[in-house]
């Protein structure tokens, strides 16, 4: 049975919806503001999330955007407001469909079933990810896990996001810009985001800024990933042994001849 999250401040609105969800076999969780909607959706799979956008925290714009910065999960936007302009914004952000208050319940399972239908075919559509490997680094998207030289990274999601998406590119220089929309989903962003997420990788990969391993940033352009350059040990010369010079004989002592013994001196 499909699993929903709703997000929805009014006790009201959210026990009806919680109600008539119920009803129809879906299983249902229920959150009040944007933080703990985030909270759930990272500990929790859902099938459809249910998102008002006037949270007392968050903007569910807002909301919206940091959701597809972690999951791929529908979201369907449930909310009295009804100006074309930002349910195109918001559509274009993200959200799966839009939903205008007052509703029927009639209407909301319906809109639920087409984004599971097509969420479901999407889902058998798409291959299998592959294990990426670069150099001693071993990634699988599918398990969401990474390791390095056969040791296990203890990454968070966005870490692993980030690393996924730049080994799936080994040796090309990546955007902070590309990087922004792919990873987090937004089309604008502060740079110092992913200098800080990049430093955490750096730091668990066993590399730092100064002496990169895999991961190369160049100042005004982007960054990438690549195997690391295996290092060349340097060999010593090898050492010439000189050899030893003969010894030089002694010259003889006077009052003796070459062979040593004393010289006899004839009598006058």
């Amino acid at each position: 049975m499909p699993s929903v999250l709703v997000v929805e401040d009014d006790q009201f609105v959210r026990s009806a919806l919680i109600r008539h969800l119920t009803e129809a076999s879906h299983t249902v969780r229920s959150v009040g503001t944007a933080l703990e909607a985030l909270r759930e959706v990272a500990h929790f799979r859902f099938d459809v999330v249910i998102l008002d956008l006037g949270l007392p925290d968050l903007d569910g714009a807002e909301a919206l955007k940091m959701l597809r910065g972690i999951t791929d999960v529908p979201v369907i936007i449930a909310t009295a407001r009804d100006d074309e302009a930002e349910i195109v914004r918001l559509l274009n952000d993200g959200a799966d469909d839009y939903l205008t208050k007052p509703f029927s319940v009639e209407h909301l399972a319906a809109r639920m079933a087409a984004v599971l239908r097509r969420s479901r075919a999407t889902a058998g559509e798409a291959t299998p990810p592959r294990v990426i490997r670069v150099g001693g680094l071993s990634i699988d998207p599918l398990r969401r896990q990474a390791e390095l030289d056969g040791a296990r990274l203890d990454l968070t999601r966005r870490e692993f996001d980030l690393l996924t998406f730049l080994a799936g590119r080994p040796g090309v220089v990546v955007a902070r810009k590309e990087l922004l929309a792919e990873v987090w989903q937004q089309s604008y962003g502060d740079d110092q985001t992913i200098d800080v997420h990049l430093s955490w990788l750096r730091r668990k990969l066993g590399e730092t800024a100064a002496r990169p391993r895999y991961l190369h940033t160049l100042r005004g352009v982007g960054v990438k990933l690549e195997p690391p350059v295996p290092e060349v040990p340097v060999s010593e010369p090898p050492v010439r042994e000189l050899p030893l010079p003969e010894p030089r004989p002694e010259p003889p002592v006077p009052g003796t001849q070459a062979t040593g013994a004393p010289v006899v001196e004839p009598p006058v």
